[in-house]
């Protein structure tokens, strides 16, 4: 597999060896570049580099992971071209403040998570110039240490840089992930794509973490339906209200697309059922704060992030 149009490889650094973190990983490494793996947990990594990261599904492959860290310091005093950050977004603000102190100049940042302004954590920090935005279009299922499962994978991915100055940079890495096997596109539209993405997150996700129904249960039962087509309406209202671009027949294709996710748990009811903190915050909240914003109501939207917000206080307040 060639490793870009240029026939350079580069180094990049994969923050976060859950499922994203690997399969990031992994297909990278494939694809000739050097990768530096961090997590603070060491199994993670350490079963990474010594066997190898195993991903099955609609990609199959094993690929071993020569370098490793658990300390974001040691990933940055190695210098890589970029990084991924690839955690969830609840840990981006204690991601973005520690990097603050330990950041490399010249070093490209891509949040690469689900939801709504987690680059913004980055910016605060670093300022937007080393600051880039990614939109990932696969499923990823965590089975045991560098072993996870991909459901799906719908290329191509998207990627844009926060500041022109960086414009070539983010079209390198969209370059190299897709000669690597992960089509990626360089677009100057991201934020309506976080927007896409992250509504029906936003509609569906919080419902199942509050029921522990699977998502198409959730569908299939009117009631609960009623309440996911309730978010669904109200979050294109707040992405009217400002200015953000979904498309017109938008509200159709996500009920038509959440009608056939499956019979499948979303990653918010496993935080739940795992007892997580979930990524509540940064979906159906920044839905509200939008919608303030805007000057439009949101109370199906402060409703779920309430409850699942209680779900959190208890789960912590019983340990």
């Amino acid at each position: 597999m060639n490793t870009s149009r240029s026939g350079k490889t580069r180094h990049y650094g994969i923050i976060g060896a859950g499922p994203v973190g690997c399969i990031v990983a992994a297909f990278l490494a494939r694809g000739g570049h050097k990768v530096t793996l961090c997590d603070i947990v060491p199994e993670l990594v350490d079963t990474a580099r010594e066997r190898g990261i195993i991903i099955e599904g609609a990609e199959n492959l094993t690929q071993k992971i020569s370098h490793t860290c658990t300390q974001m310091e040691d990933l940055m005093d190695a210098r890589p071209d970029a990084v991924f950050i690839c955690v969830k977004a609840q840990a981006m603000p204690l991601i973005s403040s520690a990097l603050g102190d330990i950041y490399k100049e010249g070093i490209s940042m891509v949040s690469w998570q689900n939801g709504i302004d987690t680059e913004y954590d980055l910016v605060n920090v670093l300022g937007k110039e080393p600051v880039m935005r990614a939109v990932v279009n696969w499923g990823s299922g965590f089975l045991a240490p560098a072993h996870v499962t991909m459901p799906f994978h719908h290329p191509p991915h998207y990627i844009q840089e926060l500041d022109a100055k960086s414009r070539d940079a983010a079209l390198q890495i969209a370059d190299d992930l897709t000669a690597s096997g992960l089509p990626t596109v360089h677009t100057d539209q991201i934020t309506p794509m976080v927007w896409r993405k992250s509504v029906m997150n936003a509609s569906m996700s919080p419902v199942c973490a509050a029921t522990g129904l699977t998502m198409a249960q959730a569908m299939n039962d009117p009631i609960t339906f009623g309440v996911v087509d309730g978010l669904l309406k109200e979050c294109l209202a707040v992405a009217r209200g400002n200015e953000i671009l979904l498309g017109w027949d938008y509200y159709q294709a996500a009920v038509d697309y959440l009608s056939h996710a499956g019979n499948h748990k979303p990653s918010m009811l496993m935080d739940i059922e795992a007892g997580r903190r979930t990524e509540i915050d940064y979906i159906n909240g920044k839905v509200v704060a939008y919608g303030i914003r805007a000057g439009v109501a949101t109370p199906y939207n402060t409703t779920i992030r309430s409850l699942i917000k209680g779900k959190e206080f208890s789960m912590e307040s019983r340990r």
